[in-house]
C-alpha cells in the first residue's frame, strides 16, 4: 500500500515539475465551495489549452522551491500557495484562459459563517411576505410598509459586505426573500506570466488605462528628476527643451545666433513674410473675405477723411 501511495505521489510530483517547466503562465486560483463535478468540466472544457491541477500546499510549495533553484522566478509562487489553491497552466493568452474559468459558477445560497465573496445588496420593492412578519424586518433595522396587504421594502438594504461572514439572521430574510446572492467557482487571485507576478485584477485593464498609467508614472519620474536635478530617461528630453529655449531667449536679445534660431530671428524682422494665406473653403467665406477686404479701404478713406476735417477746422479757423 506505501509503495503504491509512494508512486503515485512521485507521479504527480514530476507532473508537477514538467507543467511548471513547460508552461509560460500560471493561474492560482482558489476552489472553495468547488465540487468535483464542476472541476472536471472545468478541465474538459480546458483540454488542449490549458490544464487544472490540485494538490497539497506543503508538496506544491517543496517543488516549486526546488525548481527554483534552476528557475528562480518561480519563487515569487511560494507565498501565494496557501488555502484551497489550485493552479492553472497555460501557454496560450491569459486572459482568454480566465474568461473559461469565469464562465462556471453555479448560484448558491448564504450559509451562516461563510466569508462573502462579494456585497449583497436587497433592492427596495414587495417582498411577497404577509404583514405578521414585519418584526422581522424591523429587528433588522429595514425600513417597509405594506402595500396591499404585503411588506414591501422601502430603500435598498446593504445587508453583507464583501469579506464579512455571514449571520443567521442574512441568511433567513434572504431564505425568506428566496435570493442566491452568491456565485460558486473557481477564483483567481494571483497570474504567473513569464517571470512575473500580478494580481488577477490586472487582467481587466484595457490598453488605454495601461497607457494612461504608464505615461502618468512617466511624467511623476519626470518631475522628481527635475525637481532634484537627477537626471534620468524621462526627464532628459524636457531638460534638452529647456536648455534649448534659453538658448532661443538668449540669441533674439543679441547679436548671437545659431541655425535653429535665424527662423525666429527672421520671423521677428519680418511677421509678414510668414502669414498664411487662407484655403479655399466655400464661396459664402470667400465672398464674407472679398467684403470684409473691400470694405478697409472704406473705413480707412472715412478714418482720413474724418481727420482731414478735424484738422481742416484748424486750417479754417486759421484762413478765417
Amino acid at each position: 500500500m506505501s509503495r503504491e501511495y509512494s508512486e503515485k505521489k512521485q507521479k504527480y510530483v514530476s507532473k508537477l515539475q514538467n507543467l511548471l517547466m513547460e508552461n509560460t503562465g500560471i493561474l492560482l486560483v482558489t476552489a472553495d465551495n468547488v465540487g468535483s463535478h464542476m472541476l472536471q468540466l472545468i478541465r474538459m472544457a480546458l483540454r488542449g489549452r490549458a490544464e487544472l491541477l490540485m494538490g497539497k500546499n506543503t508538496q506544491i510549495r517543496r517543488v516549486v522551491r526546488e525548481l527554483a533553484e534552476d528557475y528562480p522566478d518561480l519563487a515569487k509562487l511560494v507565498p501565494h500557495i496557501y488555502g484551497n489553491v489550485g493552479l492553472v497552466f497555460t501557454n496560450e493568452n491569459i486572459r482568454e484562459i480566465r474568461d473559461v474559468l469565469l464562465s462556471f459558477k453555479v448560484p448558491a445560497a448564504a450559509r451562516t459563517g461563510l466569508l462573502a465573496p462579494i456585497d449583497v445588496i436587497v433592492p427596495p420593492g414587495p417582498t411577497g411576505l404577509d404583514p405578521g412578519q414585519t418584526g422581522f424586518f424591523q429587528g433588522l433595522g429595514i425600513a417597509t410598509k405594506i402595500v396591499r396587504g404585503s411588506i414591501e421594502i422601502i430603500n435598498p438594504v446593504h445587508l453583507i459586505k464583501k469579506g464579512e461572514r455571514v449571520g443567521n439572521s442574512e441568511v433567513a430574510l434572504l431564505s425568506k426573500l428566496n435570493i442566491k446572492p452568491f456565485h460558486f467557482g473557481l477564483i483567481m487571485h494571483v497570474i504567473y506570466d513569464t517571470g512575473s507576478v500580478f494580481k488577477a485584477e490586472v487582467l481587466d485593464l484595457t490598453s488605454d488605462e495601461m497607457a494612461k498609467k504608464f505615461f502618468n508614472g512617466l511624467n511623476v519620474i519626470s518631475a522628481i528628476s527635475l525637481q532634484i536635478g537627477y537626471p534620468t530617461a524621462a526627464s532628459v528630453p524636457h531638460s534638452l527643451i529647456g536648455a534649448v529655449r534659453k538658448l532661443l531667449g538668449v540669441s533674439l536679445v543679441t547679436e548671437y545666433s545659431f541655425k535653429q534660431a535665424e527662423a525666429f530671428k527672421e520671423y521677428l524682422k519680418n511677421p509678414g513674410a510668414f502669414a498664411v494665406v487662407a484655403p479655399a473653403g466655400d464661396h459664402g467665406a470667400d465672398a464674407k473675405h472679398a467684403a470684409a477686404a473691400a470694405a478697409e479701404p472704406e473705413s480707412e478713406s472715412e478714418e482720413s477723411v474724418g481727420g482731414g476735417g478735424l484738422f481742416g477746422d484748424e486750417s479754417g479757423s486759421e484762413s478765417d
